[in-house]
């Protein structure tokens, strides 16, 4: 038997059950649908997690700390250190950071803030964006960028805070030596806001190095250095380290997060795998029911001389053609749930004040996947009424009702 005419009358027992037919191929669908949803919101969650605390460059950055002293206190990174730093092979970019808390006023309204005091690289290399506004000149002396807990600190309003000034009350010494100094020594230093980072959590501006060059800063309280390639990560790392640095990559983090979220995604498929096993019974039942209804029409094929080959073909191609239709609908089910979905949870997100977030992704490797796999799925749930049906004695078959 020719494979055109196994399929066309494969297809043929669509037509003559559709109901039943169309109920199989909805319920693979919907076990398929549900795998879609749930690895795709899996997936879609690490990519919102990893788009905020990684880019291309912070991927290659390194955090370089002091070392703690023997009274527990966190020592500093000094000017003439710097040069070390950066002089180390395969670093291509330093970034130091002095990062205070400092009083910051805005008219009648004042808080404390972290204020780091750095450049423009930075933010690149920290992975930091802008939501609004722009990223300061690094040879300004008088601008800002701000978290908007700091506008929510200081009564700014989000949606009109460029232009706006603050003063911040800046000190060259250190916490622990401004806590022993019986004086304030600090000095008021007005700004203007040019940019905002999205963030309610933390309430941190960042000046450049140049605003505050005149009061004599000698320290760092972290460096933040690029590297030229993913290789020399390890060798810079065991270079710092050896000369007393603490050393932290956001790399390993972003490893990490990877391997937790690959847990959650074997829950998620997990939990929809389950569906599919009920919706593959289901299938089972239908071949199988499908057996007993066509007993007598196999009998006389048989008789005409069909081989046993071809009883088996035809029955594992209906089962193929309802596990390929299953995770074709399924596809698409799930794709129009996850849009959906999203569409409600960015409505709701932006009547509370949140901004609009994909949280579902499918690469296009695990679309291909999932249709292959529901067609393997129709391919096994058939095999067992193909093979009964390629095992009929076709005298037993012609007399049974």
């Amino acid at each position: 038997m020719l494979i055109l005419d196994t399929i066309r009358i494969s297809a043929r027992s669509f037509k003559n059950n559709r109901l039943r037919t169309l109920l199989t191929i909805m319920g693979i669908s919907v076990g398929i649908a549900s795998i879609f949803f749930l690895v795709s919101l899996g997936y879609g969650f690490q990519q919102v997690v990893l788009e905020r605390v990684a880019t291309s460059d912070s991927l290659l950055s390194l955090d370089v700390y002091p070392q703690v002293g023997s009274d527990g206190e966190t020592n500093v990174i000094l000017n003439e250190n710097l040069g070390e730093i950066e002089n180390i092979g395969g670093v291509a970019k330093a970034a130091p950071v002095i990062t205070q808390k400092f009083k910051v006023h805005s008219g009648e309204f004042t808080t404390d803030a972290k204020v780091n005091i750095t450049d423009t690289d930075f933010f690149k290399l920290e992975g930091i964006a802008i939501q609004d506004g722009e990223l300061m000149d690094n040879g300004s002396r008088n601008e800002v960028v701000v978290t908007s807990a700091v506008l929510d600190l200081l009564h700014i309003d989000i949606n009109k805070f460029e232009g706006k000034e603050l003063i911040a009350d800046i000190s060259p010494l250190s916490e622990k030596e401004r806590e022993s100094e019986k004086e304030d020594n600090s000095t008021p230093r007005k700004f203007k806001i040019v940019g905002l980072i999205n963030d309610k959590s933390k309430a941190n501006i960042y000046i450049t190095t140049n605003s505050v060059s005149d009061l004599g800063f000698g320290y760092f309280n972290r460096v933040k250095i690029k590297v030229s390639s993913e290789g020399e990560i390890d060798p810079v790392r065991r270079t710092l380290m050896e000369k007393g640095y603490i050393v932290s990559a956001i790399s390993d983090t972003v490893d990490q997060t990877r391997k937790i979220f690959k847990i959650i995604q074997i829950v998620l498929l997990s939990f929809g795998m389950l569906a599919l096993v009920v919706s593959a019974i289901g299938m089972f039942n239908t071949m199988t029911i499908s057996l007993l209804e066509r007993t007598q029409e196999i009998a006389i094929m048989k008789s005409l001389g069909a081989s046993a080959t071809d009883i088996w073909g035809m029955f594992l191609t209906e089962s193929v053609l309802i596990g390929f239709l299953g995770g074709t609908f399924g596809i698409a089910i799930g794709f129009i749930g996850t849009e959906v979905f999203n569409f409600i949870l960015n409505f709701v997100a932006k009547n509370l004040g949140g901004i609009s977030v994909d949280i579902f992704y499918i690469p296009l490797w695990f679309i291909v996947f999932i249709v292959v796999f529901s067609t393997v799925v129709g391919l096994v749930t058939g095999f067992y009424p193909a093979k009964r049906a390629a095992a009929l004695d076709t005298l037993e078959a012609l007399r049974y009702k």
